[in-house]
């Protein structure tokens, strides 16, 4: 590892230990709120299967989802936003 990269690393795990302590904000925070998959499929008023095979995901990432567990990222969120603006342009694009 270079000289440098090493040094980047360790102001990294500084800087992590700071934020966590509580000594200094985040630089970036994303947030991602579950309740919006659960609104979403609720608006469309069909079960977590239904809607996981509608937009081409497992059951058990979409609960992941819709617990915080995880959060959708890339194809999956642009497909989540566009559901969440228009949930009947989706169900007809993806003719569920």
């Amino acid at each position: 590892m270079r000289n440098k990269d090493f040094k980047d690393l360790l102001t990294s795990i500084d800087q992590a230990r700071k934020i966590h302590a509580g000594k200094m904000k985040p630089g970036k925070i994303s947030k991602f709120h579950p309740i919006i998959v659960t609104n979403i499929r609720r608006k469309l008023h069909v079960s977590q299967a239904r809607f996981a095979h509608i937009i081409g995901v497992s059951v058990d990432t979409l609960q992941n989802w819709e617990q915080g567990r995880r959060m959708p990222e890339g194809p999956a969120l642009a497909l989540l936003k566009v559901a969440e603006a228009n949930p009947e342009a989706v169900i007809r694009a993806l003719h569920a």
